[in-house]
C-alpha cells in the first residue's frame, strides 16, 4: 500500500514466519531481495507486526550474519530494520546501525506494531549508540487503529492473527481506557477544495476548467524548473510543508513554490493530488483491463492501451493526457534527471490506478507499471486520435 503522501509501504508479519527448521533461508534472502528491488530506490516505509515472533521461528544469529553479508549496499536499510527488530541480537543492532546511510535515506519511517516491552527497553538502552536520524524514524504503535494517522490503513494486508491479537489487547484494556470520544461527521468540502474531492467537483467550482488548478500549477512550475533535476518524483519533502501547501490550495490561496526552495515539493503535491482523488484517474472500471496487459502480445500492447484509454470518461481522458504529456517530457530529459519512462511508471503507476477494494498485490505491480510505462513511451501514438470539446 501507500502512506498519505504516496510513499510505498512494506509490511513484515512475524506470525507468518514458519519454524526456523522448516525455512529455506537461502530462498528467503532471495525473496527479500526480489521484493525490495521494487521499492528501495524510492522513498518507502516499513510496518513491522511484532506479534507472532517466538523462539520457534526467531532467526538465529548465524542467519542474521549471513543476511548481513548477502545484502549489498542497496539493501542495508532493510537489513538494518530487520536486525533491529530481532532485538535479542544486540551485536547486529550496533553493527548495522553504523553501516552505510546511502540507502537508509529512502526509508522514511518504521512503524513497530504491538511491540514487546523488551524491545522498547533494549532500544532505549542502545539508542544513544545508534544513528540519531535512524532513531527518529521509529514509531511504536500499541494498536492497529494508530496506523490510520500515518497511512492508508485499508490498503494493508494484515494477517487475521494480528487483528485477533489487537482485539484481545483492547478487551484487556477496556476497563483502563478512557471513554471513546464520538467523532463528528466530516465537514463538507470547501468551495475551493482541491484535495480529496472529485474532478467533477473541482471543475464545477472553477468555471468549467478541465485541468485542476493544483495540477496546472505544479506541472507548469516543474516544466520551467524541474525537468533536469536528478531523481525528480523519487524524493519526498517535509510532511508538514506538504500539509501547509495542501491547506493553502484547499483554502483557495495562492502558492508560490519559489518560497519553499525545494523542487520536490511541487512534485510531491502533484502525486498527492492524484492519490487523494476519490476514484483513481484511470477509474476503478479499468483496473482489471489494465491487469490483462501482460497477456497481450507485445506487438499489440500499445493498441490495447489505446483501446482502454479511449474508454475513459472525457474529463478523465483530458486530465490523463495532460499529465502523460508532461511525464513524456520528463522522460526525454532522463540523461539528466535519470527518470526514464520505466522509472516514472514505478512512481506514478499506483497513483493512477488502484482497486476499489483491498490493496494492490505484488503480482499486480508488473502490469500496472508496464501499462503506465507504455502510456509515457508511446504518448503520441496513444493520445493522437481522440479530441474532447474544451480540451
Amino acid at each position: 500500500g501507500d502512506d498519505n503522501f504516496g510513499r510505498k509501504v512494506i509490511t513484515f508479519s512475524c506470525c507468518r514466519m514458519p519454524p526456523s527448521h522448516q525455512l529455506n533461508h537461502t530462498r528467503l534472502l532471495e525473496y527479500l531481495k526480489y521484493n525490495l528491488d521494487h521499492y528501495v530506490e524510492n522513498d518507502y516505509m516499513v510496518v513491522y507486526f511484532h506479534y507472532g515472533l517466538k523462539s520457534l521461528n526467531k532467526p538465529s544469529l548465524k542467519w542474521l550474519q549471513t543476511a548481513y553479508k548477502e545484502f549489498d549496499r542497496k539493501y542495508l536499510s532493510f537489513s538494518c530494520i530487520y536486525s533491529v527488530l530481532q532485538s535479542v541480537i544486540l551485536k547486529n543492532i550496533l553493527t548495522i546501525s553504523f553501516s552505510s546511510t546511502r540507502y537508509k535515506k529512502n526509508l522514511k519511517a518504521l512503524y513497530v506494531v504491538h511491540p514487546a516491552n523488551f524491545i522498547k527497553i533494549l532500544w532505549n538502552i542502545f539508542k544513544p549508540l545508534i544513528s540519531h536520524k535512524f532513531g527518529k524514524k521509529i514509531t511504536y504503535l500499541d494498536y492497529l487503529s494508530d496506523l490510520r494517522e500515518h497511512l492508508k490503513y485499508d490498503q494493508l494486508n494484515i494477517p487475521q492473527e494480528v487483528i485477533q491479537h489487537d482485539e484481545n489487547l483492547r478487551r484487556k484494556q477496556k476497563g483502563k481506557l478512557s471513554p471513546v470520544v464520538k467523532i463528528p461527521p466530516p465537514r463538507p468540502p470547501l468551495p475551493t477544495q482541491q484535495f480529496g474531492v472529485s474532478l467533477q467537483y473541482i471543475k464545477d467550482k472553477n468555471k468549467g476548467e478541465l485541468i485542476p488548478p493544483v495540477m496546472k500549477e505544479t506541472v507548469s512550475y516543474l516544466k520551467r524548473k524541474g525537468l533536469q533535476v536528478e531523481g525528480l518524483f523519487r524524493r519526498s519533502a517535509s510532511v508538514q510543508t506538504i500539509k501547509d501547501v495542501q491547506k493553502l490550495y484547499n483554502q483557495g490561496k495562492s502558492v508560490n513554490f519559489d518560497d519553499y526552495h525545494d523542487i520536490h515539493i511541487p512534485a510531491v503535491i502533484l502525486k498527492t493530488f492524484l492519490r487523494e482523488l476519490p476514484q483513481p484517474l484511470l477509474t476503478f472500471e479499468c483496473y482489471d483491463h489494465i491487469l490483462g496487459i501482460t497477456s497481450v502480445e507485445s506487438s499489440l500492447r500499445v493498441t490495447r492501451c489505446k483501446q482502454i484509454i479511449h474508454g475513459l470518461p472525457e474529463h478523465n481522458y483530458v486530465v490523463l493526457k495532460y499529465l502523460i504529456c508532461f511525464l513524456h517530457m520528463v522522460s526525454h530529459e532522463s540523461i539528466y534527471n535519470r527518470m526514464t519512462a520505466s522509472s516514472l511508471a514505478c512512481v506514478f503507476g499506483l497513483n493512477l490506478i488502484w482497486p476499489s477494494k483491498g490493496t494492490v498485490s505484488l503480482s499486480a505491480l508488473v502490469p500496472l507499471n508496464l501499462f503506465t510505462e507504455l502510456l509515457i513511451d508511446f504518448y503520441m501514438n496513444i493520445f493522437n486520435s481522440r479530441t474532447v470539446p474544451g480540451e
